[in-house]
C-alpha cells in the first residue's frame, strides 16, 4: 500500500508539472503570435518576436511549437484578437503590483484579476497609481557557468547597455527599453543567443514584508501566474531568507 501510495504521489506530481508546463507554453506561443502579427513573422525583422523565440526556447518549447504560433499570425482562420492590458494595483503590506497581460476579453480578464487580488486582501488601482514607481527595463540574462565575465563585461560597455550585475547564476544585462533589440543583438553576436530578452519593470525602491504576508503574498502570485492571460508580474516586495526557508518547509 505504502508502494502505491507514493506512485500516486510521484503521478500526481508529475501531472502538476506537465499541466504547469503546458501552461507556460500557452503564453509563450501567445506572445509569439501577438509579436509576429503585429510586425513581420521573420524574426531578423521583428526584434520582439526575436526576443519571444529566445525566451521560449529558454523554455525548452518545442520548435514545431514555435513555427505553430507564427503561421497562427498568418493565418485567417485566427478570429482571436489580443490586446496587452497593463493593470496596476496593491497588495497586502501596501506592496504596489503591476500585471502585465495578453488577452482577448478585456472585461473577463479585469474580472478574474480583480478578483485574485480581492480575495487576498489587494485590489486595483488607477492607471498611473503604481507605475511611477516603477522603471521599464530591458533585461538581458546569460547564465554564469556559459560565458566569460570579464570578455562579456567589455562587451556590455560597447553595446550601449545600462548595467551588468550577477544575480543568482545569472549575468544580468539591463538597457534602456527601446534599445533591448540593439543590445541582445550585439551581445549575442560576440557570444550566443541570451537566455532571456525581456522588458520589464523594476521597482525604485522596495519594502521588506513580514512572514504573514509573504504567505498572502505568494498564494496570491501563483493564482495570477495561473491565469491564462496574465503574462508577467512585478511588485516592490522583498522576503528575507529567514522567512522564506520558515514559509518553505
Amino acid at each position: 500500500m505504502a508502494g502505491h501510495s507514493q506512485f500516486k504521489n510521484i503521478m500526481h506530481r508529475k501531472g502538476a508539472q506537465d499541466a504547469k508546463r503546458a501552461k507556460t507554453f500557452a503564453k509563450l506561443a501567445r506572445e509569439i503570435t501577438v509579436a509576429a502579427k503585429l510586425g513581420t513573422p521573420d524574426p531578423k525583422q521583428n526584434p520582439r518576436l526575436r526576443s519571444a523565440m529566445i525566451n521560449a526556447r529558454s523554455e525548452n518549447m518545442p520548435n514545431d511549437r514555435i513555427s505553430k504560433a507564427i503561421q497562427k499570425a498568418e493565418s485567417n482562420d485566427n478570429d482571436k484578437n489580443y490586446e496587452e492590458i497593463r493593470y496596476e494595483g496593491y497588495a497586502v503590506g501596501g506592496v504596489a503590483l503591476i500585471i502585465d497581460a495578453l488577452t482577448d476579453n478585456r472585461n473577463r480578464t479585469a474580472s478574474e484579476v480583480r478578483a485574485i487580488l480581492n480575495k487576498y486582501g489587494g485590489s486595483l488601482a488607477e492607471t498611473g497609481a503604481v507605475a511611477f514607481n516603477f522603471e521599464r527595463i530591458g533585461v538581458i540574462e546569460y547564465k554564469y557557468i556559459d560565458i566569460n565575465s570579464d570578455l562579456l563585461f567589455d562587451v556590455v560597455v560597447e553595446s550601449g547597455a545600462i548595467d551588468l550585475i550577477k544575480e543568482n547564476e545569472f549575468h544580468k544585462i539591463s538597457c534602456k527599453p527601446e534599445e533591448l533589440g540593439k543590445v541582445r543583438d550585439y551581445i549575442a553576436e560576440k557570444f550566443n543567443d541570451p537566455k532571456t530578452a525581456k522588458l520589464q519593470w523594476k521597482a525604485n525602491n522596495t519594502i521588506e514584508i513580514n512572514e504573514e504576508h509573504a504567505k498572502t503574498l505568494l498564494k496570491m502570485i501563483e493564482l495570477l501566474e495561473d491565469n491564462d492571460d496574465v503574462q508577467s508580474i512585478y511588485s516592490n516586495f522583498e522576503i528575507s531568507m529567514k522567512i522564506l526557508e520558515k514559509i518553505s518547509i
